[in-house]
């Protein structure tokens, strides 16, 4: 996966794509790792072949997202065919633009009030509260980088849109599925935070400016499709930046990796907590507590109407 430039001033998640996604490209919801018949789906993208956005630097932070189009636009134009020997002709008159969505998968919520976010056709999904927008089709992530490993995500969410003046795109947090080629939760927890904390608080060619302290791991459990229970791990980490017109100072991240054999499907939060809006430390840990396997009773396929621009 190619991701994007670097992350900028803005402590959140900056778009330039899709005018309201982060950059880079949009694909349908993606795929990943495949775990065990038992397991949540995969969370690598499918083998779609999205067209890369420009991405944007500004300094400390950066923000990365990636989309894709999901619909087709029928472009048709009708040309005047009258008499030519007329001083003026008839305007051309063209057909609207039709954006047709491609089907979708969705899961109810479990948590009273809250939205779910379902990723891999349904198989797996967690909830997010109301002042969140889900994005279950957009991969987002940071750039490998020489002094960062970079981290894609899928299956996202994103709040605080906007929330930082100098950076019109901004975003202060949002929430993703990881592929952690790690087959121990706690270790895969591990590796996933710093992951995530190193690339997007970190400039791509350093310094690592970024103090990252992590609280002692959580064992919890990950509830499958089927409804066996497996043994998952829980990692929290605070992260302190050094402040800039838009970056935050600090921030939190959080990890649940769930033991699904040889690679684990890892959600993570992650949300800045100098500015209003955003998710602290018990919050972060009630998004993460609702990500679960989802029965196939409960997937519901549907198929979003087409949008007619005139």
């Amino acid at each position: 996966m190619i991701f994007g430039k670097k992350r900028g001033d803005s402590p959140g998640y900056e778009d330039n794509a899709a005018l309201d996604g982060f950059g880079g490209y949009q694909p349908s919801d993606s795929s990943g790792y495949t775990p065990p018949s038992e397991t949540p789906a995969p969370v690598e993208p499918e083998p779609q072949k999205p067209a890369k956005q420009p991405m944007s630097r500004s300094g400390r932070r950066a923000m990365y997202g990636f989309f894709a189009t999901l619909g087709v636009i029928a472009v048709a134009a009708l040309a005047n065919n009258g008499d030519r020997s007329s001083e003026s002709s008839a305007p051309t008159t063209r057909a609207p633009l039709v954006y047709t969505p491609s089907p979708q998968v969705v899961a109810p919520p479990v948590t009273e009030g809250w939205q779910s976010v379902a990723g891999k056709d349904g198989v797996y999904a967690y909830d997010v509260p109301p002042n969140w927008t889900p994005k279950p089709g957009t991969i987002h992530g940071w750039e490998k980088g020489t002094q960062v490993p970079g981290v894609t995500m899928v299956a996202s969410a994103f709040v605080g849109e906007g929330y930082c003046p100098q950076e019109k795109r901004s975003r202060l947090g949002g929430s993703g599925v990881v592929n952690v080629k790690v087959a121990d939760p706690l270790a895969a927890a591990k590796k996933a935070v710093d992951d995530l904390a190193v690339s997007a608080y970190n400039p791509e060619d350093g310094p690592l400016t970024a103090k990252i302290t992590a609280e002692p791991p959580q064992t919890t459990e990950f509830t499958l499709g089927t409804g066996k229970k497996v043994a998952a791990s829980i990692v929290l980490a605070e992260v302190v930046t050094p402040p800039g017109a838009c970056g935050a100072h600090r921030a939190l991240v959080g990890v649940i990796a769930p033991q699904l054999g040889e690679a684990s499907a890892a959600l993570a939060v992650y949300s800045g907590q100098d500015a209003p809006g955003g998710a602290d430390r018990e919050l972060i840990l009630k998004i993460l507590k609702t990500y679960r396997g989802v029965p196939e009773a409960d997937r519901k396929t549907i198929t979003p109407p087409p949008s007619t621009l005139r």
